[in-house]
Order: C-alpha cells, then sequence, then structure tokens
C-alpha cells in the first residue's frame, strides 16, 4: 500500500457499472485512491481518466494488474472475463472485487475459489443488495430469532418487457453464461441466502424457458441491440431449491413475460414465529399475537449512506484486516452451482445434486 495507507485501486472496465465503483469508491477518499484504470474501448478509459484524475490508463488488463501502483482490482467486464482475470490478478499479489455472477459457470467459480485458497487473498463479490438498509435491517431481526426457524422462502424479480442489449453479450451464453437467471436471479439467490442465515443448498429442480427472445419480443429499454447478433438464452427461469437442514427456496426471475406489471426484486421469508416481506424498499414484518395477525412495516432510516458505499467500505476493510468478505468466494460458487444446475435440471427434467467439491 501507499505510504498514506491508502489501498490503491485498479478498475478493469470503464462503462457503467464501472462508472459506479469510481463514484461510490471516490466517496470514502480518506481510505483510498484510483491509480489506474482500463477498458476494452481505451477512449472510454481516458475520459473516466480525466474526469476522475486516475493517473494512469493501462493498455490492456494484465498490464493494470501487474503494476506496483495497484493493491487491488475491481473487475467490471463481461462474465465471461471474470474468472480469467480474477484468477490472474490473484497469482499476481492483488485482492479482487468482482461483479457478479462470479464465474461463467461453476467450474469457472471453483478455478477462483481455488485460487483464493492458494494464495490467501481477498475476494469479494459485487453484490450490493446485500447492503441495502432494507435487508440489513430484515437481517437483524433473524438473528435474533424473531422469525424463529426459517422453513421456506420464496424470490423473485420479474421484467414484463426489458430484454437487455438484444444481441449483444448479455444474450450470448458463451459470453454471459445465460440470461435472466444469471442476470439478475443471482442478485435474489444471494439476497436469500443472505437472509435464510447461509444455509447449504444441496439439490435443484428448476426450468428455464425462451419465449420472447428468439422472436425479438419483450425488448427492454436498456443497452443498444445488435440486431444481426444472437439470443440463445433463457428469458424467463423458476426452481426450487433445497439445503441441507430441509428448507427451501423458491426462485422465479425473468426478463420477459406476460403480466401486469413488473415485479420488483422480492423475498418472501417464513419462519416458525414470524414473517418477512421485501419488495424493493419496502418491507415488513409479521407474526400472530393474542390469536390476531399483526404486522410491523420498516422505515428507511434518515441520511441513508447507501448499499455501495457500505459496500465499497466493507471491501477495503476486508483488504486491510483480512477480513472474509460477507460475500466471499465460496458464496459466489454457491450461487454459479445453483444456476448451473437449473440449467441442467431444465435439459433433463429431473432433480440436480450440488458438487462441492473442488
Amino acid at each position: 500500500m501507499s505510504t498514506a495507507n491508502k489501498i490503491r485501486l485498479g478498475l478493469i472496465g470503464a462503462g457503467n457499472i464501472g462508472n459506479v465503483h469510481l463514484q461510490e469508491f471516490g466517496k470514502l477518499q480518506d481510505q483510498c485512491e484510483f491509480t489506474a484504470i482500463t477498458d476494452a474501448y481505451l477512449p472510454l478509459a481516458g475520459e473516466r481518466a480525466a474526469q476522475y484524475g486516475i493517473p494512469c490508463v493501462a493498455s490492456t488488463p494484465e498490464e493494470l494488474i501487474m503494476r506496483d501502483d495497484v493493491d487491488a482490482v475491481i473487475v467490471a467486464v463481461p462474465n465471461q472475463a471474470h474468472a480469467p482475470l480474477t484468477i490472474f490478478a490473484l497469482e499476481t499479489g492483488k485482492h479482487v472485487l468482482v461483479e457478479k455472477p462470479m464465474g461463467l459457470n461453476a467450474e469457472a467459480a471453483k478455478e477462483i475459489v481455488r485460487a483464493q485458497k492458494r494464495t490467501g487473498l481477498t475476494v469479494m463479490v459485487a453484490h450490493q443488495m446485500r447492503w441495502e438498509w432494507l435487508p440489513l435491517k430484515v437481517k437483524e431481526q433473524v438473528e435474533q430469532g424473531q422469525l424463529g426457524r426459517i422453513y421456506t422462502a420464496k424470490a423473485g424479480y420479474i421484467r414484463r418487457k426489458g430484454i437487455p442489449g438484444w444481441g449483444t453479450w448479455f444474450t450470448q451464453q458463451a459470453q454471459s453464461g445465460g440470461g435472466p437467471l444469471i442476470d439478475i436471479g443471482v442478485h435474489m439467490l444471494d439476497l436469500a441466502f443472505f437472509l435464510m442465515g447461509e444455509p447449504k443448498p444441496v439439490s435443484v429442480y428448476g426450468s428455464t424457458y425462451a419465449e420472447f427472445g428468439p422472436r425479438k419480443k419483450g425488448i427492454g429499454t436498456w443497452g443498444k441491440p445488435d440486431w444481426n447478433g444472437i439470443y440463445d438464452v433463457e428469458d424467463l427461469a423458476t426452481a426450487i431449491i433445497k439445503m441441507e437442514d430441509g428448507s427451501t427456496l423458491t426462485l422465479e426471475v425473468s426478463w420477459a413475460v406476460h403480466t401486469d406489471t413488473d415485479d420488483v426484486p422480492f423475498v418472501r421469508l417464513m419462519g416458525s414465529e414470524g414473517g418477512a416481506v421485501l419488495r424493493g424498499a419496502q418491507g415488513k414484518f409479521l407474526t400472530e399475537k393474542f390469536d390476531q395477525p399483526l404486522e410491523a412495516t420498516l422505515v428507511e432510516p434518515a441520511g441513508d449512506e447507501g448499499s455501495r458505499v457500505r459496500l465499497s467500505r466493507h471491501f477495503l476493510e476486508c483488504v486491510r484486516e483480512g477480513k472474509q468478505p460477507w460475500t466471499s468466494a465460496e458464496t459466489g460458487l454457491r450461487s454459479n452451482l445453483i444456476i448451473d444446475a437449473i440449467y441442467e435440471s431444465s435439459r433433463t427434467g429431473g432433480e440436480v445434486k450440488l458438487d462441492w467439491s473442488l
């Protein structure tokens, strides 16, 4: 680290998500500084460097990773590059914050876990939903036992007409790893497991459907379509996941579906002593007293600093103190194992047991 004890960051990927990292880590300038940036489109990296005062624009990710003035790397590029860049950074002695999904598939995620164990360096997956004020409040109640034993949960994220960047890497299996399941479903998996107390999943039964994308229907407003491109991913996925302790999680996600409205990210927790419902930024607790149902609505605290700042601060703490991140490489592997199993279950029509072996 620098003499000022600031963690020196290198950003790989100057697009929309990369710019979010620049903004949010920029709010922690007493703890970190960006020393290098790169992008597949170097002029964009140059624009960001000028905007944020970053001294070096590296010509390649490898050049950035190998710099002596970079302590930790943020990987904010298309999914297929997550594992190669994360592993190279670890082997070069750099800590990594990698965007979701951690790997293109479970094998790529296992390679990251193996590299993290070999090096002992920090790998954190950038799941910002855990860091929203509402899940944190619900998590407090779960840990205090207010819900009792959470025996089942439901999670989902339904977009009625929201296929992003038709024909680009987003809709190509080889580059993205899948459709809404790996794009937004991975967020809901991580959030649900966080709130359920991190149970260990053991088996999956699921189905995926591609009713809209192949016909160039259900197109959203995010991203620029490439109508000469490829769409070979799903546009809806549903699954039930069984845990080692007998609890279950039901998942439903879509980019496009005929329904009455978009359904914002939601999680429903059902426990022996109480329940909780999270829908977007709204949440409530539910229980029963004196044979009467009771509800309590959760209120956002004034002046909340935001999830991304908390996420960024946590990463810096883990790098500085050697702490295990909340969203460690193991949690990233868990999501990839489940996602792969849902695709396999859809293909075979049967239940798939998860293989945790490294």
